[in-house]
């Protein structure tokens, strides 16, 4: 099936298969092909399928239609590799080029199974040039390319791996090309390694459709190919003493056969390339060999350059979901403080990545009562992420059923608990009872909290009272401290990302330095945080941050 590849805009490197009668193509979010620009129509444009032939017609744009730079006014036939630009976004056309479906058997032995599959109505011509020398053949005649062919090809695949992108779009090119060069063969393969180095066949390409059966492709030779780094030629496979171990080459009764290296620039081998031929008077020449290691040579490089570009596709593709992942958890987290005369509140949260493990809630309760919660969840990253989704409706979820904070707070911890994941959760939870100077701290695990009185005293409130953390033991009871706040006290509760953070030195920031801090402020909670905020930027400067940091502080006002 043919089909349409993004080469500009943030759809880059996105397919479009071109599997209907028409395929409308503009802004309209109910085209077949959503280009994502201002200057481009509604409905743009549109290529017509008719037969094998798929013709580009122009919709009446306001900023017109072109083919390889030509503005079309009629409409035009695609050809493969043809680029269609629509105002400042580009795609290139590809014809029905599918790639091979293939399995993989034997794999203890010295050989690797090949499925292949061929488009049984491709076009003869696809095979063979204009200028053509023929002799007689095994299966009634043989073509051989002239040198004039052989010149013209070569420099056709290097145009076409110069601007090829993908994978999809370097493999088929290359073995297509190297079948116009060397008539004679039967079959073609590109192998490359994994990431572990196992060898896999990524594209497949036969001469005749009766050749669709399970072959094998020697390992041994392959090997030998890569680990020497040398392409390699052989006149008379069959008797040729390098493969009388590769059981491969006799099972399917090849004749002749190049096999070359596929290096990337750092001369590291990515695979091979293997081009053979099962005739007894179509057998490849020692001057075939320069021809496809030439070719080798350019498809390794851009078969790395491909795997470079997939990568940054993949890679941004990551970054989106990322993105969109940590505007989805911004959302769990409150946009505003509290709406009380009674205190007032600074927020700061930084996660060391897009997302992170932190958590800050202010909750309303009954009675007009607010929970001011902390939490830090164990490790950073998209699984602490996620379990701070749950825990943040757990949380508002545990809070809003159960009056007493303590018995609230043990109701999350087996709610948590009950997961079975293996991630634990520190938090720290103040009620804050708006009508009266009445506080309940409740904790699990965490730093306890940092007043400053109105006097300037400073002390940890409930440091005595912490219970374990939350998700590791069921049926846990914590305990409560009830305080007193008095107009001017502050409160700051805090996550270990901010005083652990180090310097370049490996100095951390150290809860000495927060209780310093808070001590010399005023009673302006915007002064105290951003104050608190900076010096902690200010000793990383230079460094990554290694962990989130959430920071909340309060005062009573009245």
């Amino acid at each position: 099936m043919a089909y349409l590849n993004a080469l500009t805009g943030t759809a880059l490197g996105k397919r479009y298969e071109l599997d209907r009668i028409e395929t409308i193509m503009g802004r309209h979010p109910e085209c077949h092909v959503v280009l994502d620009s201002g200057a481009v129509s509604r409905q743009h444009a549109k290529i017509v399928r008719d037969g094998d032939r798929y013709m580009l017609e122009d919709l009446k744009s306001r900023n017109g239609t072109f083919v390889n730079g030509r503005l079309i006014g009629e409409p035009t036939a695609m050809q493969d590799g043809d680029v269609l630009r629509i105002c400042e976004l580009e795609l290139s056309f590809h014809s029905d080029l599918e790639p091979s479906n293939f399995s993989e058997a034997d794999r203890d032995g010295s050989s690797m199974g090949v499925l292949i599959y061929d488009d049984e109505n491709e076009s003869p011509s696809h095979s063979v040039t204009a200028k053509i020398e023929v002799r007689s053949g095994v299966y009634g005649s043989t073509v051989g390319a002239t040198s004039e062919v052989k010149l013209a090809a070569m420099v056709e695949i290097m145009q076409a791996l110069g601007k090829a992108l993908s994978m999809d779009e370097v493999l088929p090119k290359v073995l297509d090309s190297l079948f116009r060069i060397f008539i004679q063969a039967d079959r073609g393969f590109i192998i490359l390694n994994d990431a572990e180095g196992n060898l896999h066949p990524r594209w497949v390409k036969t001469r005749r459709p009766d050749q669709e059966e399970m072959v094998r492709v020697s390992r041994t030779v392959l090997k030998q190919v890569m680990e020497k780094k040398e392409a390699i030629i052989s006149l008379d496979a069959g008797s040729d003493e390098r493969f009388q171990m590769s059981q491969s080459v006799s099972d399917f009764r090849i004749r002749s056969m190049i096999v070359a290296p596929l290096l990337n620039t750092e001369g590291e081998a990515l695979g091979a390339i293997q081009i053979d031929t099962i005739q007894h008077k179509g057998r490849f020449e020692p001057r075939d060999l320069e021809v496809l290691a030439a070719v080798a040579n350019q498809a390794g490089i851009a078969i790395e350059n491909a795997q470079l570009h997939e990568q940054m596709i993949q890679q941004r593709l990551v970054e989106q979901d990322l993105e969109l992942a940590r505007q989805v958890q911004q959302a769990f987290l409150p946009k505003v403080t509290p709406d009380t005369k009674a205190y007032s509140f600074f927020q700061y949260y930084n996660p060391a990545n897009e997302i992170g493990g932190d958590y800050f809630d202010y909750i309303p309760l009954e009675n007009d009562r607010i929970a001011v919660v902390v939490a830090d969840v164990v490790g950073h990253g998209v699984a602490a992420a996620m379990f701070m989704a749950k825990l943040s409706a757990e949380t508002r979820y545990a809070f809003a059923s159960e009056n007493n904070p303590a018995v609230a707070l043990g109701l999350l911890n087996q709610r948590l608990t009950a997961l079975g994941v293996e991630r634990f959760v520190t938090m720290l939870v103040i009620i804050l009872e708006t009508t009266t100077r009445n506080a309940t701290i409740v904790n699990a695990g965490h730093m306890a909290p940092i007043l400053r009185a109105k006097n300037g005293s400073i002390s940890e409130p409930g440091a005595d009272v912490s219970g374990p953390p939350l998700g590791i033991i069921d049926d846990l009871v914590y305990e409560s401290f009830d305080l007193e706040l008095d107009q001017g006290d502050t409160l700051m509760l805090y996550t270990d990302g901010i005083f652990e953070a180090p310097n370049a030195k490996g100095d951390q920031f150290s809860i000495a330095r927060l209780r310093t801090l808070l001590g010399q402020t005023t009673n302006s909670v915007e002064k105290t945080g951003k104050s608190i905020v900076d010096a902690v930027e200010k000793h990383i400067k230079g460094c990554l941050q290694e962990d989130d940091m959430c920071l909340v502080v309060f005062n009573r006002q009245g």
